[in-house]
């Protein structure tokens, strides 16, 4: 019984360049690379359904990741706003107390 092949991604893209870019059929693929024609299908089939992803997730500009910062910025923001109007009710409230122990009112 032959020994299963394992290809790491670099290998699987060579192959399915080779299969989209130059329109070589699957059973050239396959015999060429000894790899089985529904293997190469499957790849295909899986960088076709996650091909989306690329696009949007993981984008040069980054913009997934400005997104979630941006999110992460608003509530940060959000939580700086409520600590500082905690801070100045708390002070107002210190000099409320301090004029009436004084006596001024």
């Amino acid at each position: 019984m032959k020994e299963r092949k394992h290809y790491n991604p670099e290998q699987k893209v060579l192959i399915l360049r080779e299969l989209l870019e130059n329109n070589v059929p699957v059973s050239q693929l396959a015999e060429k690379y000894g790899v089985r024609p529904n293997d190469i299908y499957n790849w295909k089939k899986k960088l076709f359904e996650s091909a989306a992803d690329i696009f949007t997730n993981k984008s040069a500009d980054g913009t997934h990741n400005n997104s979630n910062s941006e999110k992460k910025i608003v509530q940060l923001e959000d939580k700086l706003r409520k600590r500082e109007e905690a801070i100045a009710y708390l002070i107002n409230e210190t000099i409320q107390i301090k004029k009436n122990i004084d006596g001024e009112i």
